[in-house]
């Protein structure tokens, strides 16, 4: 980390009042007829649209998108007894061991045993609890799958998108909240800064010689947990799993050498880029990131980023403060608030081009 303001690592300094009537509840449609602030410069911002994106970014530029695709995380059951238990799953530990939040978890302790299906008294799906992790303040579940079944299918049967909590009114279809090239099961939340891409976006950017590449972030719950840390470099960042192929560190090699720039598509890539560069130069990764990123952060990889706008206190903010400055974020956000610009994953995206990074 490099030198940073005092007042860029006080907690209090990412807070800012939204009105509740700009939480986005539908997604637009088409996907990309959402608006998109363009942070030009240090000074200077624009108003488009994100099918503007071709004309904002230049040839040789490379998009890098993430293409975890969201589980149905959400599983209903009822333990032993009657009572309804709620099931929102974070992480596979195993083939048939899964870390996960359970509602009502204070009265759940090791030992209860949760059935799912549409009949308690005869489950689909039985899982019991074996530990409470300390971390998370979540339970590690182990789950019984009946002979010839698979795990991974009965969850896509039993279980639910989990959409945030703050979308309490959307009418989308569960498809809505995933991108178009999901491929890897494995996020609990979607990467939604890749919502807004679609088959004709891509072959404009393809067009105006803007080409792409993937890499796999399976985005937890740990990225969207406030930071509670009075001092921020005191949070300490959930893990998460990524992958970034051979494929994609050849593609940005490639397109740095010839004068192109690396603009992540959401806070997930960034993350996943930057934690695989950690030794120094960015190498084929596989693994689990911690790294948290914030204001005084040196980049390796990145050089723009395109993502949504994020709740206040959040390690997504940090993120992209560390882009731009913290002040400067703020006050584009006060922006964004005055045009009326819908926020958080449903919401509208923007985009800091990387004339306007600050290091």
């Amino acid at each position: 980390m490099g030198h940073c303001a005092e007042a860029d690592l006080s907690l209090e300094a990412y807070q800012y009042h939204l009105p509740p009537g700009y939480i986005a509840q539908n997604p637009v449609e088409p996907r990309d007829q959402a608006r998109l602030l363009a942070v030009t410069s240090p000074t200077e911002h624009q108003h488009h649209h994100v099918f503007d994106l071709p004309d904002l970014l230049r040839p040789g530029d490379l998009l890098v998108l993430n293409d975890t695709k969201v589980i149905p995380a959400r599983l209903y059951g009822h333990k032993l007894g009657g009572s309804q238990v709620e099931v929102l799953l974070l992480e596979a530990l195993g083939p048939s061991r899964w870390l996960a939040l359970v509602k009502p978890g204070r009265r759940l302790k090791p030992g209860t045993v949760i059935h799912f299906g549409a009949d308690p008294d005869r489950p689909e799906l039985i899982a019991q609890i074996a530990a409470t992790d300390e971390a998370t303040g979540g339970r590690v579940l182990d789950f019984a799958v009946p002979s010839g079944a698979a795990l991974e299918a009965l969850i896509d049967a039993l279980g639910q998108v989990p959409l945030p909590p703050y979308i309490t009114a959307s009418e989308a279809l569960p498809e809505r909240y995933q991108t178009i090239y999901a491929k890897h099961q494995g996020a609990v939340a979607a990467p939604t800064a890749g919502l807004h891409f679609t088959q004709g976006l891509f072959e404009r950017l393809r067009a105006r010689g803007i080409n792409h590449a993937f890499l796999t972030l399976h985005v937890g719950v740990g990225t969207f947990r406030p930071v509670e840390a009075a001092t921020i470099t005191d949070h300490k960042m959930h893990g998460e799993w990524l992958e970034v192929p051979e494929a994609t560190v050849a593609a940005i090699q490639a397109a740095k050498a010839q004068g192109g720039r690396v603009i992540a598509v959401g806070t997930t890539v960034t993350r996943a880029l930057e934690g695989a560069a950690q030794g120094g130069e960015l190498r084929p990764f596989q693994g689990k990131t911690e790294l948290f990123i914030y204001p005084g952060y040196r980049w390796q990889v990145v050089d723009g980023l395109m993502t949504n706008f994020h709740l206040p206190g959040s390690s997504l903010l940090m993120l992209v403060s560390a882009l731009v400055g913290r002040q400067r974020l703020m006050d584009i956000y006060q922006a964004a608030i005055a045009a009326q610009y819908r926020f958080y994953s449903f919401g509208d995206a923007m985009v800091i081009l990387p004339e306007a990074r600050i290091n």
